[in-house]
């Protein structure tokens, strides 16, 4: 094996940069090419059929199904003339990964031959099979009837010849059984709650949406070496490994030029991003060595979605024909910065406002000041809740170390926004404190013109900080699909909001003006929530502490976590608000208790399977160099002289011994665990005790094993090390 290592790192280190086919013409000529857009539509489809479709889609409206026919004829017409020969229906089912099942686009002739056909039936509706997905026993598998169907608000593309039709998933008794489902229904909500209360300010509102801009960090690996290190072929992280001298501590990756290699990959993958419509802008090194982001320009949160997931699938596929394979694992590597996504939010009315961006005028303000708090509210109310949207057995390796935010919802505002809250708290009158433009800053510099200062600093270690016009949900993990967190955000603001447009209005039917009403309510929403205030360090253990004081959720056991879905607090917002329904709760909580015990489980097997068979076999064979070796001094060097040359290699030995002892000790316990863990039928208490029980030992284990890699002999050691993953040039 390790005369594999070497040769795997030495063609990792000697591999150039792949030429990259780059578009002779302009990014605005190809972008969108493979999309069945507005443009294609308004090109393939007749024209009443056209404008019945985007009336559909602006509107919120079904679209009639002999209007689907028309557009399916239009649509395998574009897609053929492109290239495809076969159509998906591409669904999230509780995988956290999309799903497809392709068809050709051909039926009998009745001639002994084939024509090409598709009509509104198959565009509309398809039938996947229920039971063999993640559902939380709502389908057996002698009940395995399950339905997607067409998301018209997310436009078509074509994947490798394949048209993609987005779509919904649900079982036969109606419930959902994927990710977009829910998130249509938690930005339906959004829509009508946030509508009403904008039309305090402009009646003529008729639709606010919710956007997103993801940020997705990912790490880069050479392919050798990851096909030389089972643990990450299996488990997406490395279960065993010494930190490299250097890493990320010199300060140098971040922001850094982009070595050759991963420029021709990320010069491929922007293109190929483009023609698909997804809006690839901002790429750079990120703190880790290896580590790289890449983000979009904020999108409608449906289609953000949507088009993040595609993303995590044309990546892989990307990374692969350039020789590398992209982690997206949050915590791939010990002791360095792990990967995030950060969902960047806002909301926005169909006349063009940021409900989230202060304006000119009071009435601007006073909207900004009026959202900005009913985010607050809800965000403290459901505190538990959201850090639960973004848990997973893998994001737990991320969450509360120093280089993301804690495993405790708070929001930052910063020192401007925090001086108006403070203001109106205290305040007697309906007048707001004026909001100041940015401010300029000079560095005494000539040459160097005025730079404008944000209204707010940015905290880094803020899971939900407000960034100017925005909320930023840093918590979300680089490998979850961003629809469980928007699901959450926008439903718990959703029910905020209704609940305050409800109190408004009955202080106005009392005689209150709408200011005053307004104002009153904005007042005690500060006052009652101010504990999810803090604009301090996230990582200090004062900090949790002080939250705890507060009466915020710590928990930091993800299954524990998960309770939060199940809590009545939360099972009745989501009723009000149509996101969720109970059984639906109760499903989804049964597949991420499943999906942690999974997750650790393969990793307990993987990193018993490593320890056994690779490092212990390794460790016995050097261990026996040594005794020969001190063998052979004793003999050579009689009366007690040989005893004292071979003292640092008995030193040596009886160290390594003590490590293998307790490794096989702990890869037993660990077996027993996970025996005893498996014959609990209940999936809550089967993931807590494997969260309880095998995790622990996990971490010994690889403790253990990870001061033996300091103690062999280099060349005998048999996996590429970090110093080897982690600086490809």
């Amino acid at each position: 094996m390790s005369q594999l290592r070497f040769k795997v790192v030495d063609e990792a280190f000697n591999r150039k940069a792949d030429p990259v086919e780059i578009p002779s013409e302009s990014p605005e000529r190809y972008y969108g090419k493979q999309v069945f857009n507005r443009q294609k539509m308004f090109e393939y489809l007749p024209a009443d059929t056209y404008n019945a479709l985007v009336s559909a889609i602006d509107n919120k409206e079904p679209l009639p199904r002999e209007v689907a026919d028309t557009v399916a004829e239009g649509m395998k017409k574009w897609a053929i003339d492109n290239g495809a020969r076969h159509y998906t229906h591409w669904f999230q089912p509780l995988t956290e990964t999309t799903a497809e099942k392709h068809d050709a686009f051909i039926e009998h002739d009745g001639k002994g031959g084939v024509v090409e056909k598709f009509n509104g039936k198959l565009l509309v509706q398809q039938e996947p099979d229920a039971s063999s997905f993640p559902n939380g026993g709502i389908r057996n598998t002698f009940e395995a009837r399950g339905y997607s169907a067409w998301d018209i608000s997310s436009p078509a593309f074509i994947l490798d010849g394949t048209l993609c039709i987005p779509t919904i998933f649900i079982s036969y008794t109606g419930e959902s059984l994927d990710y977009k489902t829910p998130l249509l229904r938690a930005l339906n909500s959004v829509d009508r709650a946030a509508t009403k209360v904008a039309q305090y300010f402009d009646p003529s509102v008729k639709h606010v949406k919710s956007y997103l801009g993801w940020e997705q960090e990912y790490f880069l690996v050479d392919e050798a070496l990851y096909s030389a290190r089972p643990d990450l072929m299996l488990t997406g992280r490395t279960l065993m490994g010494h930190e490299s001298a250097k890493n990320q501590q010199l300060e140098d990756h971040y922001f850094g030029s982009i070595p050759s290699r991963v420029q021709a990959f990320m010069l491929d993958l922007e293109i190929e991003c483009h023609k698909l419509g997804i809006p690839a802008k901002t790429r750079h090194n990120e703190v880790a060595p290896n580590q790289f982001e890449l983000a979009p320009i904020f999108e409608e949160t449906n289609l953000a979605n949507d088009h993040n997931l595609l993303l995590m699938s044309l990546i892989a596929e990307v990374a692969r024909r350039h020789h590398f394979r992209v982690l997206l694992h949050e915590k791939p590597f010990a002791g360095i910065n792990g990967s995030g996504k950060h969902n960047n939010w806002s909301l926005g009315t169909d006349k063009g406002v940021l409900l989230f961006a202060p304006g000119k005028t009071q009435r601007d303000n006073l909207q900004f000041i009026t959202f900005v708090v009913n985010v607050m509210a809800a965000v403290h109310k459901h505190n538990g809740l959201l850090k639960a949207s973004i848990a997973s057995a893998t994001n737990a390796h991320r969450l509360g170390a120093n280089e993301a935010p804690p495993a405790i919802i708070s929001i930052f505002t910063g020192k401007q926004l925090s001086d108006i809250l403070d203001y109106i708290e205290k305040s007697t009158n309906d007048e707001l404190i004026a909001l100041g433009g940015k401010e300029g800053i000079s560095v005494g510099v000539s040459q160097i013109p005025e730079i404008m200062l944000d209204a707010t600093d940015r905290n880094r270690t803020s899971p939900f900080a407000f960034t100017g016009n925005r909320f930023e949900f840093r918590a979300v993990g680089s490998s979850a699909n961003c629809a469980s967190a928007m699901i959450a955000l926008n439903a718990v603001v959703a029910d905020q909001l209704m609940k305050f447009s409800a109190k408004v209005d009955e202080r106005i039917a009392k005689g209150e003006t709408l200011r005053h009403a307004l104002l009153e309510e904005i007042r005690a929403m500060i006052i009652e929530n101010k504990a999810i205030h803090f604009d301090g360090n996230g990582y200090s253990d004062e900090w949790k502490a002080e939250a705890e004081r507060r009466g915020l959720d710590c928990e930091t056991s993800v299954p524990k976590i998960f309770d939060a879905y199940l809590r009545e607090e939360s099972i009745d917002m989501f009723k009000r608000t149509g996101v969720f329904t109970k059984i639906e709760l109760e499903a989804r909580n049964e597949v991420k208790w499943e999906m942690f015990t999974k997750k650790v489980q393969i990793e307990a097997r993987v990193l018993g399977d490593l320890a056994v068979n690779h490092i212990l076999p390794v460790a016995t064979r050097y261990q026996s160099i040594l005794l020969d070796n001190v063998f052979k001094i004793k003999s050579l060097f009689p009366n007690g002289k040989g005893e004292a040359i071979a003292s640092q290699d008995m030193a040596t030995i009886e160290n390594m011994a003590d490590h293998m002892r307790v490794i096989k000790d702990e890869v037993n316990a660990m077996i027993e665990a996970r025996k005893e863990a498996n014959r609990i039928e209940n999936e809550r208490d089967k993931a807590i005790a494997y969260h309880d029980n095998v995790i622990p030992r996990m971490d010994v284990i690889r403790y253990h094993i990870d001061k033996l890699e300091l103690m062999i002999d280099n060349e005998m050691w048999p996996l590429p090390k970090y110093r080897e993953l982690l600086f490809i040039r």
